[in-house]
């Protein structure tokens, strides 16, 4: 177990380095941070002496390091606009809003992802199987800032029963995480669908139908029981990506979470502040796919032991 732990550890450790020299090096090439803080008329001495105060003079080596110490240290620089507030600072603020967004819409999946799935499998080739696979079909293809403009324009401009954008009571978080989740709840449906058909075949279900179980019992709780070890494994991963992949739902609902502000720093060319939220967002997918890892190793043994 410490070996595989231990392997676990060094993936992570290269993965957040590669990460950093990429997005060090984006940042570089999204353009002159300098003219953004100077106006027209500003002097070649103004410009120069913000240029040496960014550290921006430097070798692009040096400012690496530079960059990676202060890193280290959780100082990933100043926002270039406003206030010139910490980068980590803003995106810790607003953290928490993603995490909302994110927890309704993976309930959202699972509720809805894990009924259609065993219904699929029950129903195979019927009605119900064809229905919940073109649903995965759909949440799967269509994009989700369509998907977005569409629930609001029906559910909010033409109903009127929901809010159009914004963080606010309970039925703010309907539509941007019934866009969010139905990704997930597609790729929920067929890994329980698979699942659940592999599990319909095997001797121990024949067992239980030979013994005369209620075929909701031997659904539900036997077969059911083993097809959610592949979902259990992808929990932490779809959890994960749904944080760190909300910049369209939260650009599309106006949602002040880590997605928009992304947003908000790629259009402003506040290149600190995309350093810190693509780190961040790296390191929580990262950290979250290493702790899955580890409690996978814990509970199956041969994953410990490869």
């Amino acid at each position: 177990m410490k070996r595989y732990v231990a392997t676990r550890l060094l993936e992570m450790i290269v993965a957040l380095f590669l990460m950093s020299v990429v997005v060090f090096l984006l940042g570089r090439l999204t353009g002159d941070p300098v003219s953004l803080l100077l106006s027209d008329y500003a002097s070649d001495e103004d410009r120069a002496r913000i240029t040496r105060e960014l550290g921006l003079d430097k070798p692009l080596v040096q400012q690496y390091g530079t960059f990676i110490g202060k890193a280290l240290q959780g100082d990933l620089g100043n926002s270039l606009l406003g206030e010139q507030r910490p980068a980590l600072e803003m995106v810790l603020e607003r953290l928490p809003a993603s995490l909302k967004l994110a927890a309704v819409a993976f309930v959202f999946s699972m509720l809805l992802g894990i009924p259609l799935g065993v219904m699929a499998a029950v129903r195979q080739n019927g009605a119900g199987d064809i229905g919940a696979r073109l649903l995965a079909l759909l949440g799967q293809s269509v994009p989700a800032f369509w998907l977005g403009l569409v629930l609001m324009y029906v559910f909010s401009v033409r109903l009127g029963w929901l809010p159009t954008s914004g963080m606010g009571d309970w039925n703010h978080y309907i539509l941007p995480a019934l866009t969010m989740g139905l990704f997930t709840t597609a790729a929920v449906t067929r890994l329980v669908r698979s699942s659940m058909l592999d599990a319909l075949s095997s001797d121990y279900i024949k067992l239980a139908r030979i013994k005369g179980l209620r075929e909701s019992v031997v659904i539900w709780k036997h077969a059911l029981r083993n097809s959610l070890i592949p979902v259990l494994t992808f929990m932490g991963t779809f959890f994960a990506t749904m944080i760190t992949g909300a910049v369209v739902v939260e650009t599309v609902f106006s949602w002040p979470g880590i997605g928009r502000l992304a947003f908000e720093a790629i259009l402003n060319r506040d290149f600190p502040l995309i350093q810190a939220v693509v780190l961040f967002m790296t390191a929580l997918f990262i950290v979250i796919n290493l702790i899955v890892d580890l409690i996978y190793g814990w509970v199956d043994p041969r994953i410990r032991k490869a």
